[in-house]
């Protein structure tokens, strides 16, 4: 696709071929020039959007000591043919990553013909560089009247000197055929093998000057190929093996710094206080003292620790702080998650925005509610007799049953909208039409972009004392029971494979929280600071 006709003009250059002869005169470019131009060509860029749209580019202090290290040379030759950079999440890598590739693209690192790469945990991670290299082309008339982008496969050719750029997954099967020039591997803690990883390094060799970059924040495996080359790089910087084509920039807490101090912080994110918003972090280290996970995720993405992010959810304490009753007034929402095998537990939850009530019911076939009761090794039985666990007749969880039951439960309340999976929702619909049952039913993701700003709104409410669930005790055994997933850009939701138990009423009281917050706002106050959550 070509790009639509861009506002600014970038600064031209010349291109120095790979004999170092441009009209019959040699080049010879020191070390520091060789990096001041390619610094030079970046901060020559327009910021495309952002607060900053339509201005220069501006390299901060640290970045620029990162590129003059990269880009060393001896002689005509650049030293370093392997750099890794190591930082918290929102330090800029994405834009750096894009700088660069442009730089080797279409800038004064371009060869005829290169090949240029960035490669993630899958095609949409990468497309994440892709998207931002093209959003920089069309604010920069030079670069976009070269480049030609195609979007449907997220690749990019430079027509004036024949380099091509593609964005790839990290399980790509034909990684193998590759030759690059330039490729950046993006966060690769979180690649799924290293296949991918070994054919860009092995593919460079067919080149004078190839050029590795791995952007990434690190793993709690020992054994994860980012692991293992921030222990070769300091290694390396230790003197302890000798190899003067790797470069390691690690910016990470060390595990026994006080993970609360703004100093530790600083440590691994080197533009706090400029692009990385100190603000921000101030907001999650205050939810994170409180959230088991959060916190993993905390160490992990912003502390750039090599620590676990699937702890336990939610503290004890802060759970059993909710165990108050509160009357449910005005509108409601629910959340409906039913189990994946039909004899399996399934769970409703209503929620009462002004008041902060929740009630959940759980459901089980009644004829195999003691097999059920030994398998999950749950007290069933007992809570059938409590009126936590309501009896469905037969052997299975009958749907047209439970939407009967839900009607009535709900009929007279002020229901505005029932959550629930959009797997089989369509399904779901039709079969309570048939059963004449009315209910406002919808669709709520069971992937990490819609489950994780409900579980955010749901934690915030439990953090700040907000949410009534009179201590019911299915809840407080699911919600124990959860396990907290990450994904590569820090969104969470809970793991079913994972967790030590049954987790659908924890499930469908996220749910019905997450619904609400489609349609009301509330600040939360944790201590002296305020987090505005849609509620």
């Amino acid at each position: 696709m070509r790009t639509k006709k861009p506002h600014h003009k970038v600064s031209a250059y010349r291109e120095i071929p790979k004999d170092g002869h441009v009209d019959g005169n040699v080049i010879e470019l020191s070390a520091a020039q060789r990096a001041a131009r390619v610094i030079q060509w970046i901060e020559n860029l327009i910021v495309p959007s952002g607060t900053r749209a339509g201005r220069k580019f501006k390299l901060d202090a640290w970045q620029k000591n990162i590129i003059r290290d990269i880009y060393r040379s001896r002689g005509r030759r650049r030293i370093i043919r392997l750099g890794v950079l190591s930082f918290g999440r929102k330090n800029g890598k994405t834009t750096l990553s894009a700088c660069l590739a442009l730089c080797h693209l279409s800038g004064p690192e371009a060869v005829r013909h290169g090949e240029v790469y960035s490669a993630a945990s899958d095609r949409n991670q990468a497309g994440i560089v892709f998207q931002m290299m093209m959003d920089i082309a069309l604010a920069n008339e030079i670069l976009c009247s070269r480049i030609a982008f195609k979007t449907y496969n997220k690749t990019a050719e430079d027509v004036a000197n024949g380099s091509k750029y593609a964005a790839l997954s990290s399980d790509a099967r034909k990684a193998h055929g590759l030759s690059p020039t330039f490729w950046i591997g993006d966060e690769v803690a979180q690649w799924k093998n290293r296949d991918l990883l070994d054919a860009l390094r092995t593919g460079m060799g067919a080149h004078d000057e190839p050029l590795g970059l791995v952007i990434s924040t690190r793993s709690p495996d020992p054994q994860n190929p980012l692991e293992e080359l921030i222990d070769y790089g300091l290694k390396v910087e230790r003197g302890e093996i000798n190899d003067p084509t790797f470069a390691l920039f690690l910016y990470s807490a060390p595990l026994d710094a006080d993970p609360w101090s703004p100093e530790t912080w600083r440590l691994a994110n080197p533009a706090m206080g400029k692009f990385r918003s100190t603000r921000d972090i101030e907001v999650l280290a205050a939810q994170a003292q409180h959230i088991p996970s959060m916190e993993a995720s905390f160490r992990a993405y912003v502390l750039n620790q090599p620590t676990a992010t699937d702890a336990r959810w939610l503290a004890p304490a802060d759970w059993e702080a909710c165990a108050g009753t509160a009357d449910p007034v005005g509108e409601c929402y629910g959340g409906l998650d039913l189990a994946s095998g039909a004899a399996d537990l399934t769970a409703f939850s209503l929620f009462w925005p002004a008041s902060g009530t929740l009630k959940t019911w759980a459901f089980l076939p009644a004829d195999l509610i003691g097999i059920k009761e030994k398998q999950d090794r749950a007290p069933y039985r007992l809570w059938t007799e409590q009126k936590y666990i309501v009896r469905v007749p037969g052997k299975v969880v009958d749907r047209a049953w439970l939407g009967q039951w839900i009607y009535q439960q709900t009929n007279g309340l002020d229901l505005r909208a029932v959550a629930s999976d959009r797997w089989l929702l369509e399904d779901l619909k039709a079969q309570f039409d048939r059963e004449g049952v009315a209910l406002p039913l919808e669709p709520h993701g069971a992937g990490f972009k819609d489950v994780s700003p409900s579980l955010t709104a749901f934690e915030a409410l439990v953090l700040a004392g907000k949410l009534h669930h009179g201590g019911n005790p299915v809840l407080r055994w699911a919600v124990s029971n959860v396990a907290i997933d990450s994904d590569p850009a820090g969104n969470r939701k809970p793991s079913k494979l994972r967790s030590t138990g049954r987790i659908d009423p924890a499930v469908s009281a996220i749910y019905a929280v997450g619904i609400a917050t489609r349609y009301v706002e509330k600040v939360i106050k944790f201590g002296d600071r305020e987090l505005l959550i849609a509620i």
